[in-house]
């Protein structure tokens, strides 16, 4: 049977956001640690050369982006939801902004409250792969300090009516990314409390949803297990994409990161990119990217 497995670190924001979502949903995992910076190459045997963190490996069927990752977990359980009522699928949208748009403001509080305690392959990894340059990064982080604030303010204003989570009484996805981001910029000092006590209170119970059953594994027993299996997940070329299956090409993220990756295009639609590729390593996978993010360019 196909193993569910979560390549990470602990440090990972993102890696704290689906630790919980593995942890909402009741399933069992095993946990791959991941190094801090480039190259992975175990990881890379299995993505083609995606090396951000997370990555989600169900036996020979591996994602890419929380995004993506998100959704296959929705369809491997689909219960307890990561989008309860009433909000539903809007829960993702909110995701999306904490992850995007206020992960920056985040990492300038979080990491220039002491910048100097991190190594120089820290700094030279994160420009190649997401232009934080140090040079311009550490003067902007009093701007980013002022964003992160004034995005807290809205978490504050979103909880001020007393509801337990943000669609009401169940936690979401939208829950699990906000609280990656107050629990990040605690590397600051900052404590959910600054924000009041329903900001604490919310974050409490969020942190109780805890990150389930799981089992250490190594990163070779990882590909061990995706060449010992088939991937399974559906893909399907849509129609009116522009595309066809069986077509060679490469996925890149849109950042500066330089990674690409190639494989036979097996699968696209208006969420998510599949390709098929062959590892010396890992054999047959199946990788899997979110549409919205990536560039989907032909070999």
């Amino acid at each position: 049977m196909p193993e569910v497995i979560l390549h990470h670190y602990e440090l990972s924001p993102f890696g704290t956001a689906m630790r919980l979502a593995l942890g909402l949903k009741g399933i069992s995992w095993k946990s791959v640690d991941a190094p801090l910076v480039s190259p992975k190459p175990d990881l890379s045997a299995l993505t083609g050369g995606y090396e951000r963190i997370p990555v989600l490996q169900v036996g020979a069927d591996v994602y890419c982006d929380t995004d993506c990752i998100t959704t296959a977990l929705e369809l491997h359980t689909p219960e307890p939801s990561l989008y309860p009522q009433p909000l539903g699928r809007a829960g993702k949208l909110i995701a999306q902004w904490a992850g995007n748009s206020w992960f920056m403001p985040a990492a300038g509080t979080a990491l220039g409250a002491n910048p100097d305690s991190l190594p120089d392959a820290f700094w030279e990894d994160r420009k190649k792969r997401f232009g934080m340059d140090r040079k311009t990064f550490l003067p902007a982080i009093p701007h980013l300090q002022s964003q992160f604030a004034a995005g807290a303010s809205y978490l504050a204003g979103a909880l001020d009516d007393g509801r337990a989570f943000i669609a009401g009484d169940a936690p979401g996805h939208a829950d699990l990314t906000l609280y990656m981001i107050m629990r990040f910029v605690q590397l600051a000092a900052i404590a959910p409390a600054d924000y009041g006590n329903k900001v604490a209170a919310w974050y409490e119970r969020v942190e109780a949803i805890g990150n389930g059953d799981f089992e250490q594994w190594t990163p070779e027993q990882a590909i061990h297990h995706a060449r010992d299996n088939t991937p399974t997940a559906p893909c399907e070329v849509s129609a009116g994409q522009g595309w066809s299956a069986g077509q060679q090409v490469s996925i890149r993220t849109e950042s500066p990161d330089p990674a690409t990756v190639e494989g036979t295009l097996i699968g696209l639609n208006d969420e998510r990119i599949s390709i098929a590729r062959e590892d010396p390593q890992a054999g047959a996978v199946h990788v899997h990217f979110p549409r919205m993010g990536q560039i989907l360019s032909p070999v």
